[in-house]
């Protein structure tokens, strides 16, 4: 492929050529390669197409996934974050060794390849917010407590400049990739001062139904503020915003 000069970007095909944006820029490539009804025929391609399949399975899930937090990635995730989830949901495919080749699902491989997945590589969790926090879920309850030791905001959270003011939240998606459906619930802390102020523990609980069979994931982020003659403004439109999925529960 051929990054696209000049003043006037083009998309579209015009002869043999296909001009298109991605997240490297406004790119060109030539068009070709073999014929669709081939790859979809083909004893050859069969490889072709069990690859396809699972590329399919793994988009849909990621999908999934994005709309189980999608109240939270409005203001923590990056332009990337499709691809990247995709790209570990495929590692996961690989790891089912109940299917065969082609049908192999998420859902039955190794889902805690998933813990440490960070939404926003803007802002890793890892390397903003340094205090403890311990997670206690209770499938049985369908509850999620994440607690967090008493901090110090200014020396436990690395926060973006311009920060006034920081919001911690944990939360827990159920997420049944065969029905495609999922339940969420995220719990928020009051907006507190980004300051030398010692802070009291907090506990964030969320839940959802209990007794679920289906693979749930829990997530930590920090939000960031500035305030601004007494109103609150997420910094930045949250582009430093934290969010990782921090454990998987998996029957």
């Amino acid at each position: 492929m051929a990054k696209q000069k000049g003043i006037v970007k083009l998309k579209g095909t015009i002869g043999d050529f296909t001009f298109y944006k991605s997240g490297d820029g406004y790119l060109a490539r030539e068009k070709g390669g073999i014929e669709k009804n081939r790859i979809l025929n083909d004893p050859a391609f069969k490889r072709t197409r069990e690859n396809g399949m699972e590329f399919g399975t793994a988009g849909k899930s990621g999908q999934l996934i994005r709309k189980g937090e999608r109240l939270l990635l409005r203001q923590a995730s990056d332009n990337r974050v499709t691809s990247r989830l995709v790209q570990v949901l495929m590692s996961i495919i690989k790891t089912d060794s109940l299917n065969k080749r082609g049908s192999r699902t998420v859902q039955d491989g190794n889902m805690a390849l998933l813990k440490g997945f960070d939404f926003n590589l803007k802002g890793k969790l890892d390397t903003v917010f340094f205090s403890g926090y311990s997670l206690a879920f209770d499938r049985a309850a369908g509850s999620l407590d994440v607690t967090i030791a008493e901090f110090i905001p200014n020396e436990t959270i690395d926060a973006p400049r311009g920060t006034t003011h920081i919001q911690l939240v944990g939360g827990v998606c159920a997420l049944d990739f065969v029905n495609k459906s999922f339940e969420e619930d995220h719990a928020f802390s009051t907006i507190i001062p980004w300051d030398m102020t010692l802070q009291a523990p907090i506990t964030l609980s969320s839940t959802i139904s209990p007794a679920t069979t289906v693979p749930v994931i829990q997530v930590v982020g920090v939000n960031f503020f500035q305030e601004v003659n007494g109103e609150m403004y997420p910094l930045r439109n949250g582009a430093f915003n934290a969010l990782a999925i921090v454990e998987v529960d998996q029957l």
